[in-house]
């Protein structure tokens, strides 16, 4: 594997890991500190977040970076999610520049290491990144 490549997959896996990682802390901010003046639906969001954010951080971390494909595939649903929450205008907030910063990133993270995951059959070699 090359040195481009290596730092290529590096950007990839850790802007997808930053997006699970900021929507579990989203859901534990929401679950714990509840607002009495929310929706009463507001601390469900935050659990779902929750496991949204478990989720895509074990994918990413675990078996994203060991190359699966199949965990490069599951992860597209960062950019589908966000992208409908952005035409939709849908919560959580009323300004959606983190909805363009997440699909920014989960492109970022899916697109630059492509080759990784369906490269040359020696490109795929999981190592210690």
């Amino acid at each position: 594997m090359t040195q481009r490549s290596s730092v290529l997959f590096k950007i990839g896996w850790i802007s997808l890991g930053i997006i699970g990682l900021a929507i579990l802390v989203f859901g534990l901010i929401t679950t714990v500190v509840p607002i009495s003046s929310g929706p009463p639906y507001l601390q469900a969001i935050g659990v779902a977040s929750i496991g949204m954010g478990l989720f895509g951080l074990l994918i990413t971390t675990i078996s994203y970076r060991r190359r699966e494909r199949w965990a490069w595939f599951a992860l597209w649903y960062y950019p589908l999610f966000w992208t409908a929450h952005l035409v939709g205008g849908l919560p959580p907030g009323k300004e959606h520049v983190h909805q363009v910063v997440f699909i920014v990133l989960s492109l970022v993270g899916l697109l630059l290491p492509i080759r990784e995951f369906f490269g040359r059959g020696e490109a795929r070699e999981p190592t210690t990144s």
